[in-house]
């Protein structure tokens, strides 16, 4: 079996794996930010990914798995009790995923979450967030239950072959695998062997919350859209115009463009890029023919960061407006590289 990690700065870690034979392949827990480097993972080995499955619900980093079903025409594959609508194969325990000539079996694993499953396939285990190399999910997350982890890990999990190795989805210190009899004896979690203990050590855990828990539960739950992809699918619909070449059209008689700020009436009044008028990204379907009678108009527009002022100028160019840009960067930016700013009201709207 071809196995191929991928693990981000953030310790989370998705696995390729292929048949030799066949070149038949699927992804566990992909991610994301590695949709590309599937891809071209699959190309430089001959692979054909025919599943992609999530071990779970994730609830810090944005699965992939959807994005590369489209682009793939590849079903997902969940536990039965996942969430998210998109799943197309709903998998249970005991039951197998066949890619080429590897079986890959379904061990299902509550208490991270209440769909977690590991994977099982040629010697290895692929233990999603319920086992860590060192460590266990935690069970304080939507649905976590540590009893039920407890079980899972106790009843089921260090029941299976001692000789499997180890690969969850969180490698945060980049560790090698080990077998389940290596963590049995040295991962600290599991020498809480009673029941109560080890539920009273899950309890009393004292751990930050996911740094983006909300939007990854509402996009992994969903499907729906992350705010780095609708910044991203808008970057591509808009070209876009650089601080020092704002300056130098400032600096003539005819800088050729209107300036169009995006930030509330607080953050503009407060200071601007000189000559821009104002209209909140809020009011833009509402009041862009009026700021802007002229749909041919090449109107840059700006925010703080660069973020909205992205996602303003596509939602121009859907309008119409065709002449919509954005600014390289933000006000901030601007300030920061000593350019002018001005305060208070801006000139009249035409």
């Amino acid at each position: 079996m071809l196995i191929e990690s991928l693990r981000s700065e953030r310790g989370c870690v998705s696995y390729v794996l292929g048949c030799e034979k066949t070149r038949a392949a699927l992804i566990v827990d992909p991610e994301l930010s590695f949709v590309d480097r599937y891809l071209v993972l699959a190309a430089s080995h001959g692979l054909r990914f025919h599943y992609l499955f999530d071990t779970h619900t994730h609830a810090d980093h944005f699965s992939g798995a959807r994005l590369l079903a489209s682009r793939l025409d590849v079903p997902i594959a969940m536990h039965r009790l996942a969430p998210a609508p998109f799943v197309d194969l709903r998998v249970e325990d005991g039951e197998e995923l066949i890619v080429g000539e590897l079986r890959v079996g379904i061990l299902h694993t509550p208490g991270h979450t209440q769909d977690s499953t590991c994977a099982i396939a040629a010697g290895h285990v692929f233990t999603g967030d319920t086992l860590l190399l060192g460590g266990t999910g935690r069970t304080d997350l939507p649905t976590g239950d540590p009893e039920a982890l407890y079980e899972s890990l106790f009843g089921r999990l260090l029941q299976l072959d001692e000789r499997l190795l180890v690969h969850p989805a969180h490698n945060y210190k980049g560790l090698p695998a080990t077998t389940l009899a290596e963590q049995k004896h040295s991962n600290p979690r599991l020498q809480q062997k009673e029941r109560a203990g080890f539920v009273e050590q899950m309890r009393s855990l004292s751990l930050d919350m996911p740094e983006h828990l909300t939007e990854a539960l509402r996009t992994n739950c969903t499907g729906g859209k992350t705010v780095e992809q609708i910044i991203s699918e808008a970057a591509a619909r808009v070209s876009f115009m650089s601080m020092q070449e704002l300056a130098r059209r400032l600096a003539t008689s005819d800088p050729g463009i209107t300036i169009l700020d995006v930030r509330e009436a607080d953050a503009y009044l407060a200071g601007h890029i000189p000559g821009a008028i104002h209209l909140p990204r809020g009011q833009i379907e509402l009041r862009a023919d009026a700021a802007l009678p002229d749909p041919m108009v090449r109107v840059l527009l700006t925010c703080e960061v660069g973020k909205i002022s992205t996602i303003a100028a596509a939602t121009l160019r859907d309008m119409g407006f065709r002449g919509a840009i954005a600014l390289d960067g933000g006000v901030k930016s601007w300030r920061e590289a000593g350019h002018p700013v001005a305060s208070g009201p801006g000139p009249a709207r035409r």
